[in-house]
């Protein structure tokens, strides 16, 4: 009998399975509410419900191959380790100086262009050591400074460090020696180098690579580990691959080795499928739109090539990872409407997830999310939502978009439930703008075709 390819994609509200037997020209599909608590759940009733559908047992899977935002949303809703860095000492402003850039010229107030949520200033510590251009040590490292560092960051909580010493692409020896240091007197803690993840000059790019992986270490291991566990316990073997930020795949093993490979693994994905759609279509220039629940994504694709490079950007922030040009932005389904201090409507980066979700899922969700506005304006039948496996309470869209949106600001429920929509619309094509308009490429004739790729929750706007 032949065998199955399955993909899997867990996003931070559904998990979408689909399980290919080639040799038939057989497909199913399958979508399952995600848990942020537990995501290798999510991964496992998708995995066998899909494999129900085809009347088919776990050894009839031939390969896995896995596409998540599990490392993309927890950067979206900060969701990371609490971090700490190591740096020469001297040198410990790096990830608040940046690169001198300000996106907005004339905002007197505005704050440090920097990651700085990864790693505030007092989790960051200088090590006396140094390396000069050359790779010669100036400085030994000061191993006791390193012991005495590290405990002390440990006992306010940290779980992962990043340690980022000047010239250490040239002689990574000290960041080494500081590795084997951790993990002898702190062995529960995660490690990143950037000798390892990023080994190149730029010391702020580098260091921002590093402490995202760093970031993002003990999410990605623990959810590895976790489903390599209930895979195991459900009688399967196959080989799990995961995707990569390039729209390539690796195992899951490597995975874990460097997880800021797997942040744009899902949207990587996406693109991979658009372009795909796209030519069998007869479409050599296509944009790809990917809505999920949490954040939403866009990318290009020129005369059949998707556009790649060695250095992309996560938000405002650059990431040296060779990845597929994908820009994201924290606009999904789940993405929550709300009055800021000024009582402006802003909608997003914050997401409901799927536990609790929407309000309209019916899980004591309580904020007003796009889903919810989508529901109050007829965009989603309620019948038909998820393949009609998923039962929606249109009621409590309407209760709380009144009561979060529409009753502070006097409107009625369907006028908010529209502002609500214009927003995450204007978010979503000021997006489309920044990989095309922007860029010089006229979207404008028929060669382009927009392609929208699993959207999961919400109609996206194209």
């Amino acid at each position: 009998m032949s065998q199955l390819i399955v993909g899997i994609d867990v996003g931070g509200t559904f998990t979408d399975v689909v399980a290919a037997d080639p040799s038939r020209g057989a497909l199913f599909t399958l979508k399952v509410p995600s848990r942020p608590r537990r995501p290798a759940g999510a991964f496992v009733e998708g995995l066998e419900g899909v494999l129900a559908l085809a009347a088919r047992g776990s050894g009839a899977v031939e390969r896995i191959v896995h596409g998540t935002t599990i490392a993309t949303n927890a950067v979206l809703e900060r969701r990371g380790a609490t971090l700490a860095i190591l740096t020469t000492k001297g040198f410990e402003d790096i990830l608040v100086i940046g690169r001198t850039k300000r996106s907005a010229m004339y905002d007197l107030d505005i704050d440090a262009e920097g990651p700085l949520f990864l790693a505030p200033r007092r989790r960051t510590v200088g090590i006396p050591e140094r390396v000069d251009a050359t790779g010669a040590v100036l400085q030994p490292l000061d191993e006791a400074a390193v012991v005495e560092a590290v405990g002390r960051l440990r006992d306010t909580g940290v779980a992962a460090v990043a340690v980022c010493y000047l010239f250490s692409f040239l002689n990574p020896a000290h960041e080494q020696r500081t590795a084997a240091l951790i993990r002898q007197h702190f062995p529960g803690l995660e490690v990143s180098l950037s000798s390892t993840v990023d080994p190149q000059f730029r010391e702020y790019e580098r260091l921002v690579v590093t402490a995202f992986d760093a970031y993002l270490r003990p999410v990605i291991t623990s959810y590895v580990e976790d489903l390599g566990r209930e895979l195991e316990a459900k009688g399967f073997g196959c080989p799990l691959q995961i995707m990569q930020s390039n729209g390539g795949i690796t195992s899951a093993r490597a995975s874990v080795d460097r997880p800021v490979g797997t942040v744009l693994s899902g949207p990587a994905a996406g693109v991979v499928a658009g372009h795909v759609a796209g030519e069998a279509a007869g479409f050599h220039d296509v944009v790809t739109v990917d809505m999920g629940g949490t954040s939403f994504d866009v990318a290009l694709v020129r005369g059949g090539r998707i556009e790649t490079g060695s250095e992309g950007r996560l938000g405002r922030y650059p990431l040296r990872v060779p990845m597929v040009d994908v820009h994201t932005i924290g606009a999904g389904g789940g993405s929550i409407a709300r009055l800021d201090a000024a009582g402006g409507l802003k909608v997003g980066p914050e997401s409901a997830g799927a536990d609790p979700g929407p309000a309209c899922y019916g899980r004591q969700g309580r904020e007003a999310t796009v889903t919810d506005a989508s529901i109050v304006l007829g965009y989603l039948n309620p019948a038909t939502y998820a393949g009609g496996r998923f039962p929606l309470f249109p009621e409590l869209a309407h209760q709380a978009v009144d009561a979060r949106v529409a009753g502070p600001l006097g409107l009625s429920v369907p006028r908010a439930a529209a502002g609500i929509h214009d927003i995450v619309n204007t978010q979503m094509a000021e997006a489309v703008r920044l990989v095309s308009v922007r860029r010089g490429y006229d979207l404008r004739g028929s060669r382009w075709w927009p392609w929208v790729g699993r959207v999961r929750s919400t109609p996206a706007a194209c």
